[in-house]
C-alpha cells in the first residue's frame, strides 16, 4: 500500500505512526500549501490521507480521485453541507476507489460493547441519553492555526471541531436523529475568532429515544467526555471505561484501550484500528463502512443546530 499523506499538522502525527505500524509505504508528505497534484502525478499512491483544513477537504479528495487514488480524510467531510454533498455526488463517477472518513471513536473497544448491548435491546427499550464533552481551547490554540478560529474555514467550533465525534456516536448508537433543537454561541470570545464555543443539543431519535448533549471549550482543563444511555434493562455509563449496570445489579466493566504516546490522549487510541480496517476493505475489494454520507449524518446534525440556534 503506498501512501501519500497531505497535511502536517497536529493529527497527522497518529496517520504517520499508523501507516508505519501497518507496513505500508509512506511514499510522501506535504502541507496543505505544498503542489500535492504534482505529487499525485509524480508518485501515484494508492491511497491519500487528507489531514488538511476542513475547507481544503474536499478539493484534495477529487484530485486524489482524479488521479486513482483511494482517499481517507480527517473528520468533517468538509466546512459545509453543500461542500460535503459535492464530494459525495462526485463518488459515482469513481465506483472503483473508496473514501472513508475518520470517525475512529466507534472503533473504541467501549463504544463497540456499547453497540453490541443496544442491538440487544427492542427500540422500545432504549429511553434515551446523554453526553458531555467538557473541554479547553484557549486564544493560543486558535492563533496556532488561525483557520480553526474562523467559520468561513472551519465551518464552526466546538460542535464540528471537537464535539462531532461525540454526537456521532450518539446518533449510531441510539439512531438516526429525527429532529435536532439546540444552541450553539460564543461566551468566552476569543480574540481573533468568530467561532462557538458552547453549545447545547435536544436530539429526537427515530426509534423514540431522546437524547441530549453540552459541549464546551471553555472549561478549565479537558475533561473526559462522558455518555449516559438508559434502556428498560440497563443504564450504561462511559467515562473512559464503560460500566454497564443491570436492572437485577449485575454490573459490567469494558475497559477502553489507553492511547500511545503519538497524538493527544483526547484523540483516543482508534485511529490505527480504523485505518487497518480501511486498508483491508480496499485489499478485500468490501466496502469501507464509514462513507462521507454516513459521516455527513453527525455533520448535518450539527448544521442543524447552527441554522436554528445559533
Amino acid at each position: 500500500m503506498r501512501v501519500l499523506l497531505v497535511g502536517r499538522g497536529d493529527v497527522s502525527v497518529v496517520h504517520v505512526a499508523a501507516i508505519r505500524a501497518l507496513g505500508a509505504s509512506l511514499v510522501g508528505t506535504c502541507d496543505s500549501a505544498s503542489d500535492y497534484r504534482a505529487m499525485l502525478s509524480s508518485l501515484r499512491p494508492d491511497v491519500v490521507h487528507i489531514c488538511t483544513p476542513h475547507d481544503t477537504h474536499v478539493p484534495i479528495a477529487l484530485e486524489a480521485l482524479a488521479h486513482g487514488a483511494h482517499v481517507l480524510l480527517e473528520k468533517p467531510v468538509a466546512h459545509t453541507i453543500d461542500e460535503a454533498s459535492r464530494l459525495i455526488d462526485a463518488l459515482a463517477g469513481f465506483p472503483d476507489l473508496q473514501v472513508g472518513v475518520c470517525l475512529q471513536n466507534r472503533y473504541n473497544a467501549t463504544s463497540q460493547a456499547a453497540a453490541t448491548f443496544l442491538q440487544d435491546q427492542k427500540p422500545a427499550g432504549v429511553r434515551g441519553g446523554s453526553a458531555t464533552v467538557f473541554w479547553h481551547r484557549d486564544a493560543a490554540y486558535y492563533a496556532k492555526r488561525p483557520w480553526r478560529g474562523r467559520v468561513q474555514r472551519s465551518g464552526g467550533g466546538v460542535l464540528i471541531n471537537q464535539a462531532i465525534h461525540t454526537i456521532d456516536l450518539m446518533q449510531w448508537l441510539l439512531g438516526d436523529v429525527s429532529q435536532v433543537s439546540g444552541w450553539a454561541g460564543r461566551i468566552a470570545d476569543l480574540p481573533g475568532t468568530d467561532v462557538e464555543d458552547t453549545a447545547n443539543l435536544l436530539l429526537e431519535h427515530a426509534g423514540g429515544a431522546r437524547s441530549v448533549v453540552f459541549a464546551t471549550v471553555t472549561n478549565a482543563v479537558d475533561s473526559p467526555v462522558t455518555i449516559e444511555i438508559v434502556t428498560s434493562s440497563a443504564t450504561l455509563h462511559l467515562r473512559g471505561d464503560l460500566t454497564i449496570t443491570h436492572a437485577d445489579g449485575r454490573i459490567e466493566v469494558v475497559t477502553e484501550s489507553r492511547s500511545n504516546s503519538e497524538g493527544r490522549d483526547y484523540w483516543g487510541a482508534s485511529h490505527q484500528l480504523l485505518i487497518a480496517d480501511f486498508y483491508r476493505a480496499i485489499e478485500a475489494g468490501e466496502p469501507f463502512w464509514i462513507t462521507p454520507a454516513e459521516a455527513l449524518k453527525s455533520q448535518m446534525i450539527i448544521d442543524e443546530t447552527y441554522r436554528k440556534g445559533s
